[in-house]
């Protein structure tokens, strides 16, 4: 997979124009979740709205509540949207590093599409590799571009049930409340746990761990 940034990346100035200048029926906006955890998947959601739809409280996830994210979700799921999540685990971030990662399940959300979209926008500055439908990559996407908003809302949502349900078979974490994001609590409980198997073991609070580890056996 060959990754570099677009030359043909959308700005906020510009997208207003884009979106008047395209008049194809399915726009689908894309984005993912979960690169910066030390534990867990990344998820991506590309999502199809009518171009013209509001819906009430539709922001970037990052700037919502809980409950926010979770009636947008909801509204999102009423309104029959066309919507489809991709996810790649812990093992295969390690395998291909965090980039690689999130291209890939922004991929096959696209590609689990019932329709399939006439143009993507997704989040960033990188194309989505193996598409065959135009798309543009948006800066800041999330916070000015509704589609892409819904999507950022639907993966946020998606992951974080997701490390919900992982602190059950992980009771010494708290992933309910971190969601295997570097805080301190997670950091403690790694030092004093150890990594589970759905810790990312080439990112360095988890690696340098293990290196430790390493050394105390070699050692004994």
């Amino acid at each position: 997979m060959t990754i570099a940034k677009s030359k043909n990346f959308i700005s906020e100035n510009n997208l207003e124009k884009l979106l008047d200048s395209i008049n194809h029926s399915y726009i689908c906006g894309v984005d993912e979740v979960g690169r910066g955890p030390l534990a867990g998947p990344v998820v991506a959601a590309a999502v199809i709205i009518p171009k013209n739809l509001n819906i009430d409280e539709l922001n970037d996830s990052k700037k919502m509540t809980k409950a926010q994210r979770e009636r947008v979700f909801k509204r999102i799921v009423e309104l029959s949207l066309v919507f489809s999540v991709g996810i790649v685990n812990n093992d295969k971030i390690d395998r291909i590093n965090i980039l690689r990662a999130s291209l890939l399940a922004m991929e096959k959300a696209v590609s689990g599409l019932k329709i399939k979209p006439d143009v993507v926008l997704v989040d960033g500055m990188f194309e989505i590799p193996n598409l065959s439908c135009k798309q543009y990559p948006v800066i800041g996407g999330d916070a000015i571009c509704p589609a892409i908003s819904a999507a950022s809302v639907i993966a946020k949502v998606t992951r974080d049930k997701m490390m919900e349900e992982y602190q059950k078979e992980y009771p010494s974490f708290t992933f309910a409340n971190h969601k295997g994001y570097p805080t301190s609590n997670h950091l403690k409980e790694l030092r004093k746990f150890g990594p589970t198997e759905i810790h990312r073991k080439t990112y360095k609070p988890v690696a340098e761990l293990m290196n430790q580890y390493a050394i105390f056996e070699i050692s004994k």
